[in-house]
């Protein structure tokens, strides 16, 4: 074997062994880059109480003004925060009529977290707010849709609440938790309230 021919196998098999480490080095970067987080910021709306649908809202709005892709998941109790205050659903059973007259009509009847009594704590925090030029819940909502807060609505909660989306809010997307979870997988911020 000449010189010449000893100099080629070498790098033949130096290439042969560098395409292989690129392939793995590449494979693990892809890995990685589908496990890190995004500048995305998720948050579930559990609750239907009115202190804590504001701090849901000002959290979100302000991870969405410092630049978040921000989502919002709204489920169970926090569905009532959506609801449209004129929009009625028809064919319901007796249980989803029931269950809807006992259940906030819309985020302006919410109650508070904590000394409501019987809508007085909600009426109270309302005004106080007012008074200091603080925004409603309602301009929340208005300002988290203009700066692209996505806002979706728990399929199987409706279900279940006996919720149709002629009840809800224009906009919403329509997901279950499967959708929302292969978002918060992917969020630097995941907040449940």
């Amino acid at each position: 074997m000449g010189e010449d021919e000893l100099a080629a196998r070498v790098a033949a098999e130096v290439s042969r062994q560098l395409e292989a480490f690129r392939k793995e080095v590449s494979g693990e970067l892809a890995e990685l880059r589908e496990r890190t987080p995004l500048d995305r910021a998720s948050l579930v709306l559990f609750s239907g109480d009115l202190d804590r649908a504001l701090a849901a809202f000002t959290i979100a709005t302000g991870a969405a003004a410092a630049g978040l892709e921000t989502g919002m998941f709204f489920t169970f109790w926090g569905l009532s925060v959506v609801k449209a205050q004129t929009a009625r659903a028809t064919q319901k059973d007796l249980k989803q009529r029931l269950f809807g007259l006992l259940t906030p009509g819309s985020s302006e009847s919410l109650g508070t977290s904590q000394l409501n009594f019987f809508g007085v704590g909600a009426r109270m925090l309302r005004s106080m707010m007012k008074e200091r030029g603080i925004a409603s819940l309602e301009e929340l909502m208005g300002l988290a849709r203009e700066l692209g807060v996505k806002l979706t609505a728990c399929a199987m909660s409706m279900d279940a609440m006996g919720v149709a989306r002629e009840e809800l809010v224009d906009g919403l997307s329509y997901a279950g938790v499967a959708a929302f979870l292969a978002e918060a997988s992917r969020s630097r911020v995941s907040l449940f309230i």
